[in-house]
């Protein structure tokens, strides 16, 4: 399954749940304002794949935390995790 977060306030009861059914075979995409999550939520989100084209439109490079194992992805990877997850989970 492909979580994908495209927000920046998810109440944090959501987020924990949702990171808990996670399994080993799923993955989870942060993108639009939702790459914002990467900062607010280090330790939520240290392995994730994020879309690169919007951490760059928010110049957040810089800020992404150096121990982080996330993933920065072009929007045509952004395609086959598409194709590779399902079902897909957008909040």
């Amino acid at each position: 399954m492909l979580y994908t977060f495209s927000r920046a306030d998810y109440p944090p009861h959501l987020l924990t749940d949702c990171l808990n059914a996670r399994g080993e075979n799923d993955a989870l995409l942060l993108w639009q304002d939702g790459v914002l999550l990467a900062l607010k939520y280090p330790e939520l989100f240290s392995h994730c794949y994020i879309l690169a084209e919007d951490v760059a439109a928010r110049n957040l490079l810089p800020l992404l935390p150096p121990s982080a194992k996330s993933r920065l992805i072009s929007i045509e990877e952004m395609v086959l995790l598409t194709e590779r997850y399902f079902p897909q989970l957008a909040y």
